[in-house]
């Protein structure tokens, strides 16, 4: 366990102890080694979540994706009234709003779960400063991945930090072990606040777990309960939604989802990422990954779970990168790269990334955003993305290498910014290297294997059912020109009431002619800074490309 204090010089720890524990990620009560902190030897436990107005813009962060956040706070906040206390929810910035709660109930201990990206780190080392200033004993402990990220730097003893798969796979076998899941905090340890901030019923569940018959008596005047609430999403500026909820947030549903997979040992053990389908009507991976990302579920407890599975079945199963421990490494691999490399979210200012002239066509990135492009497998995978938040990995494999190398010729650091626009699991480590990699600007250099817009879907769904499902205008479009709509006479269009340019757009570019000449480009680029940005290209633990993609033979990646 690795854990950071900061305490003003000289000052005197207090007696009576009052911890705050400031939820950002890791909102789950099982795993949560900074919350076991704040119980221990506490008099009371405030447990904080902030609304943080950096991260509160619609067009930033769209209206599912702060929704899914919204429900995981008020799960979290539901599990903590279960074991008498709750979930103290704060609108402002996290520099003005902790000091003053410092001040309004007389903290003396502050914990909260590290975070590595860039605003976090830049926001928590000053809240440490201010923490100090109050005379707040801060401690900091890493939970949301397998192993701290900056322990794997430590353990490189100044090496690079591997930039290929495989390398980091020996890296992180030279770790040790993964470290065992905390016990789940319930009414036994975990104080609760003071009782003027708690209703009748959760001041009587507070008093029952620590051990007490009665509490003191509150007048209901006197209580302070409604203070605080889990807003909805009109109460931070965002347009209430009627969107169906596919994924319920919070802790709750994701523990739920977890077993019902390992409870299918057939799955467990057979999983391999590249066989599943991009267009399957219902998922064919876990979709854990909300989870994950909002730190709903742990990653230790998924990674010790599957380690049991498979240690339990007798017989072959799957294996690294393709296994669903391999998942949990390659989110492991891109936490890392994260952390570690300067400006990993840009072209310019990073290290590992290739300087590529990508074009700024304002109209191109509207029509690929707006699933307006003309190429029904893409358009659909972006409005299953607009409409439910979550895509299949080879659905983003497809989406970024149209918007970057294959087709539109656009920056995918505008891609990225639109993926943490929609994605419930948009995280900003494993989404950036995957823009990176699809992009070929990193780890990835075969950049003559595309993706092709009409072939690779039909691969796996080749009546198009996806496409009927996602893009209701094609929905009576004959199987034939499903993919390749232009290509129906004009009256099967007609007949199919689904007239090309009228209907549905007319391609945005031909993909046989601009993705040559793209080629063209990126070869050219590559030429002319192979030194910069050329280091690090995965060059084992890939399998063969997908049929759909064009090229002859080759490799593409899995993703995390």
């Amino acid at each position: 366990m690795t854990s950071a204090a900061v305490s003003k010089p000289g000052a005197k720890r207090a007696a009576r102890t009052v911890s705050l524990h400031w939820f950002r990620k890791g909102l789950r009560l099982h795993d949560n080694p900074a919350l076991l902190e704040a119980c221990e030897g506490a008099t009371h436990v405030y447990p904080v979540f902030i609304l943080d107005p950096h991260f509160a813009k619609p067009d930033v962060i769209g209206v599912l994706r702060y929704r899914f956040m919204l429900q995981t706070i008020k799960n979290l906040d539901d599990n903590l009234r279960e074991i008498g206390s709750r979930l103290f929810v704060v609108k402002g910035q996290p520099a003005e709003a902790l000091p003053r709660l410092f001040r309004e109930w007389g903290v003396t201990k502050l914990t909260f779960e590290s975070d590595t990206e860039p605003y976090a780190k830049v926001r928590d080392r000053h809240v440490c400063e201010l923490a100090a200033e109050h005379q707040v004993h801060v401690q900091i402990f890493p939970s949301h991945t397998l192993h701290d990220p900056e322990a794997y730097v430590a353990r490189l003893q100044g090496k690079d930090v591997p930039t290929v798969y495989q390398s980091f796979v020996k890296l992180f076998a030279s770790m040790g072990p993964v470290a065992p899941v905390a016990p789940t905090v319930d009414a036994k340890r975990l104080p609760s606040p003071a009782p003027e901030y708690l209703s009748g019923r959760d001041r009587k569940k507070a008093d029952q777990g620590n051990g007490h018959a009665g509490g003191e008596k509150i007048e209901e005047d006197r209580t302070r309960s409604d203070d605080f609430s889990v807003p909805g999403l009109s109460g931070i500026g965002y347009p209430e939604t009627d969107a169906p909820t596919l994924y319920p947030g919070g802790e709750r549903a994701a523990l739920a989802r977890m077993q019902e997979h390992l409870a299918n040992v057939k799955y467990i053990v057979t999983f391999e990422k590249p066989k599943t389908s991009p267009n399957a009507l219902r998922p064919s991976t876990t979709v854990l990954s909300p989870y994950l990302k909002h730190g709903a579920l742990s990653s230790r407890l998924f990674y010790h779970s599957l380690c049991s599975t498979l240690a339990q079945h007798k017989g072959p199963h799957t294996q690294p990168p393709v296994s669903l421990v391999g998942q949990l490494l390659w989110r492991e691999f891109f936490y890392l790269q994260g952390h570690a490399t300067p400006n990993f979210d840009k072209m310019v200012g990073n290290p590992i990334c290739r300087q590529i002239p990508w074009g700024k066509d304002a109209e191109l990135l509207g029509a690929w955003e707006e699933a307006r492009t003309g190429y029904p497998f893409i358009d659909a995978c972006m409005t299953q993305l607009r409409e439910e938040g979550w895509i299949h990995h080879l659905a983003r494999h497809a989406l970024a290498c149209f918007l970057t190398r294959g087709d539109l010729w656009q920056s995918w650091e505008e891609g990225a910014r639109v993926f943490e626009k929609y994605l419930l699991d948009a995280d900003w480590s494993v989404n950036t290297g995957n823009w990176l990699w699809l992009s070929a600007s990193a780890f990835f250099h075969q950049y003559f294997r595309v993706y092709s817009p009409v072939a690779f879907g039909a691969k796996t769904d080749k009546e198009g059912e996806y496409i009927r499902k996602y893009l209701p205008v094609l929905r009576k479009m004959p199987s034939k020109y499903i993919y390749e709509p232009w290509k129906a006479p004009k009256g099967v269009q007609e007949t199919a009431g689904c007239v090309v340019g009228r209907d549905y757009p007319h391609p945005v570019v031909d993909h046989a002619t601009v993705s040559k000449q793209l080629m063209g480009k990126m070869k050219a680029a590559y030429d002319a800074n192979k030194e910069g940005g050329a280091k690090g290209e995965e060059k084992s633990g890939e399998k063969k490309r997908p049929a759909g993609e064009d090229g002859k033979g080759g490799k593409t990646k899995k993703r995390a």
